[in-house]
């Protein structure tokens, strides 16, 4: 009998063994279809067995939404898309393993240099190294052109595991103090390697499986970097470099480069006087009349249309004690981006964000289900401290304007106001022209709550977006640390993508706050909140519009529609008599009565951006009609000052986008 069960249970047993044997690895095509296999396969090895062409072509592939180059192995059942360079994915291999021939480039001509890291970025890659000799562009030439050596020398791409003892042993050796320090932060036993040529680097991948396909490269810029962001670290030299399969895709990379070159809203901003940056405030822009004048059109325009959309708007104040920051969670999750100050003596915090203080508006008296939802719009000015080297004109400042607003809900109006907001989103980016794309930004490592309620809110936005058949894509990790978010990403003029608005569902401060309504019971209970900032910052957004428009600004916004450009001093009257007609209008208008000849006020006012020039002389003053240029070149004589008028002010209704 026992011996039954003991060939039976061997029977069991050799059959489960078998199973397992046959078991196939399932993976799943973005057609639809599905493949299977008897073992692990490289993703090489996968993307051959659809076609040789599709190979040749591909760089990597996404496995279970993850960013996988060639060499890595794929052992369980997945989603699986193959990714070229077009990709951004495939873009994100290609520019990493850029950046390591860059460092195999620069130790070839630097031996002493120290390696911190390379990843790839939005465009392109960068380096940090830790090297005496200081570098200046004239070594970017040099760096290059030892780059393209490797390149020509077709050096496979090798990945390697070597056990932690052996990895750090090697980098002792090579005196590599900065791969040393981020080894220690590693738990594995096995330290992952990549290898291009005697080039050893610590990197997790992807990669290219080769170098021979990085036909083009371009480095770009120097700048200074503080070893993992940390100001109390040393200062490395980071370079900046970008690369292609094609010289043709360089050419047109450069191109673009010195389009977006003249558009810099930098240099911009202070030809047209709109705003400068001063060693007295660095990060905080000082605003000339010009730029409030671009600023608070685009902020009253922006106040009728939230007004129409049932917004209150509140102000709350820029410094609020310690206390408030604790329970909102910045202080555990932000404290290093804060300022901070005493009162009294006692702590306080200069506010990095408006929401704590909108939450205390809302709470200041008891609300009903009925009032549901309360929507508090606030442009509220906040600081946040960036480290000098991360500054960029407007695009990264120490203090901005957040367009910001709290809608606070019930957990069934949750969709309906996402969808409103949305609508916001659309009618804002619209009105100047701006395609975008969306992403949903899930729960980061530094989250504040419990999962359970992250699900929660990551589902609903999903299902909103969903609901809306709106096509998105999903942003692993980049959410803020009270809730999820859906961001929306502006294609401007050039085609540059910038991210700009941000709405997010929050279930933890209501909580950390106490929040609540009293609900068709009777009973108290807690409202959801939803964070939404669609300009993102008032001071970005017009960084931004600044490029996309290249500085001419529409009509409705210019600070200077008109210029008024009398021929001599003789005209000054009649020019005068024009431009206060206009202003009667409502237009805003130069009168130019300096003593300079006409062509280079009419140059002057094209340098400026102003939409229209009226030149006043004899023939004007005489038939009482205008001599029209545009700030495009083009004439029209013998306008009607009426007609004229009608025609701007339509123009300005309508918000109409002209050269």
């Amino acid at each position: 009998m026992l011996g039954f069960f003991y060939c039976l249970g061997f029977a069991v047993s050799t059959k489960i063994l078998w199973n397992i044997l046959e078991e196939k690895m399932i993976v799943r095509l973005p057609d639809g279809s599905e493949r299977k296999y008897d073992s692990e396969k490289t993703v090489k090895e996968l993307i051959l067995d659809i076609s040789e062409g599709l190979e040749r072509a591909a760089v990597g592939a996404v496995v279970n939404g993850e960013v996988r180059g060639k060499l890595e192995v794929v052992n369980e059942d997945c989603d699986f898309k193959v990714v070229k360079f077009e990709d951004k994915e495939g873009k994100q291999i290609f520019w990493h393993t850029t950046s390591h021939v860059m460092a195999y480039a620069i130790q070839r001509l630097y031996p002493d240099s120290k390696f911190a890291i390379g990843p790839a970025i939005d465009n392109g890659f960068y380096y940090d190294i830790d090297v005496e000799h200081r570098f200046v562009p004239e070594d970017l030439e040099k760096i290059e052109a030892e780059m393209k050596k490797i390149v020509k020398e077709a050096y496979e791409v090798e990945k390697l595991s070597l056990p932690r003892a052996e990895a750090i042993e090697m980098f002792e050796k090579a005196g590599q103090d900065y791969k040393l320090e981020l080894i220690e932060g590693l738990e594995d036993e096995n330290i992952t390697l990549y290898k291009i040529g005697d080039f050893y680097d610590l990197c997790k991948g992807p990669h290219l499986d080769t170098v021979k396909n990085i036909k083009a490269i371009k480095l770009n810029s120097i700048a200074g970097a503080y070893w993992r962001g940390d100001e109390n670290n040393k200062m490395l030299q980071r370079i900046y470099g970008i690369s292609f399969e094609k010289k043709k895709q360089l050419d047109e990379y450069i191109e673009r480069m010195e389009e977006a070159e003249k558009r810099d809203h930098r240099k911009l901003g202070k030809e047209l006087e709109l705003f400068t940056m001063h060693e007295e405030g660095p990060g905080f822009p000082f605003f000339h009349p010009n730029g409030m004048l671009v600023r608070n059109i685009l902020l009253n325009w922006w106040r009728d249309e939230l007004l129409q959309n049932g917004y209150g708007e509140i102000l709350t104040p820029i410094i609020l004690n310690e206390e408030l920051w604790h329970k909102s969670g910045h202080w555990d999750h932000y404290k290093e981006n804060m300022y901070f100050t005493k009162i009294d003596g006692g702590d306080y915090a200069v506010k990095p964000m408006n929401c704590p203080g909108s939450t205390i508006v809302y709470a200041s008296s008891p609300h009903s289900y009925r009032e549901l939802p309360i929507r508090l719009a606030e442009y509220g000015q906040v600081h946040r401290h960036e480290l000098s080297g991360a500054l960029h004109g407007l695009f990264r400042v120490r203090t901005f304007t957040q367009d910001d607003a709290h809608v606070y809900c019930l957990p069934s109006q949750i969709e309906e106001e996402v969808f409103k907001l949305i609508d916001l989103a659309d009618k804002l980016y619209g009105t100047f022209g701006f395609k975008y794309t969306v992403e949903l930004s899930t729960r980061p490592d530094d989250f504040m709550g419990d999962i359970e309620s992250w699900n929660k809110a990551e589902a609903a936005l999903e299902a909103a977006l969903k609901d809306r058949g709106m096509e998105y894509t999903i942003n692993e990790g980049d959410g803020a640390f009270y809730g999820p978010k859906i961001d929306f990403h502006l294609e401007d003029a050039i085609g540059r993508t910038w991210q700009c608005g941000t709405i997010q569902l929050d279930f933890q401060m209501p909580i950390n706050f106490d929040l609540t309504y009293i609900n068709e019971n009777g009973e108290k209970a807690r409202p959801v909140m939803l964070h939404r900032a669609l300009f993102g910052s008032i001071e970005r957004f017009l960084g931004i519009l600044i490029e996309h428009f290249a500085g001419k600004f529409p009509l409705w916004l210019a600070p200077v529609q008109v210029a008024v450009i009398p021929v001599s001093d003789k005209f000054a009257e009649g020019a005068n008599k024009v431009a206060d007609k206009l202003r009667a209008a409502g237009l805003r208008v130069k009168l130019d009565g300096r003593a300079e000849k006409v062509g280079y006020k009419i140059r002057e006012a094209q340098v400026k951006k102003i939409n229209y020039m009226l030149v006043v002389g004899e023939q004007e003053i005489q038939s009482g009609k205008l001599s029209v240029r545009k700030r495009n070149g083009e004439e029209i004589k013998d306008v009607e000052v009426e007609d004229f008028i009608a025609d701007l002010q339509k123009e300005i209704a309508e918000k109409t986008i002209t050269e």
